[in-house]
């Protein structure tokens, strides 16, 4: 396959375009859903990876193939941005809402979300032993259990009484657990329409 060179792209860019011809277009597809996967799986321990995906979707539309089956459009590159979007009003509203509605104050909120960051690498780690399944299943939980313990923590370094920390902890644990649940399921998408770009 040839590819015209866009007059637009920087010069490297247009030597990179020119190189890529034969199968390298097809390990470079393979590459990008490959990349994507796993930037989708760092969702997990509460990195940003639905816009690693759009990050690395937009480099291969701007740098890859202008046109033909392995190309991808800008109207692909806006469904993901809409699809990230749609998963972090998710997230966050099933996070805040979680320890808001429990009456958390903005430092417990705080130290929730990293609580959770924590919790969800130490799952990641602490589910190796059972490949991929028992790491997300881990992260989950753990990043959960991380939210509640900060938002626990929070509330305990203003005085409160225990029961009410441990509303808030359990309310911060089911707002992070259906968060980081809603973030992910949505960020599936993302993967899925990038394996019909490129296949299509």
């Amino acid at each position: 396959m040839h590819l015209d060179e866009p007059s637009w792209l920087p010069l490297a860019a247009t030597e990179w375009v020119s190189l890529l011809s034969g199968g390298s277009l097809y390990l470079l597809a393979i590459g990008l859903v490959l990349a994507c996967f796993l930037s989708w799986l760092t969702n997990l321990i509460t990195l940003p990876g639905n816009w690693i995906c759009v990050l690395l979707i937009g480099l291969y539309a701007w740098l890859g193939p202008q046109s033909g089956r392995l190309s991808i459009s800008l109207v692909t590159l806006g469904v993901t941005f809409a699809i990230a979007f749609v998963g972090e009003v998710i997230e966050f509203v099933a996070s805040a809402a979680g320890a808001k509605n429990a009456g958390a104050s903005t430092k417990s909120t705080i130290y929730s979300i990293f609580g959770s960051i924590v919790g969800a690498v130490v799952g990641g780690i602490v589910g190796v032993p059972i490949p991929v399944v028992g790491q997300i299943f881990a992260a989950i939980i753990f990043g959960g259990l991380g939210a509640a313990l900060g938002a626990m923590y929070g509330e305990w370094t203003d005085g409160r009484a225990w029961r009410d920390n441990w509303n808030v902890g359990q309310a911060a644990f089911w707002g992070k657990l259906f968060g980081t649940i809603g973030k992910f399921s949505v960020g599936l998408l993302i993967v899925l329409t990038v394996v019909v770009a490129v296949c299509v």
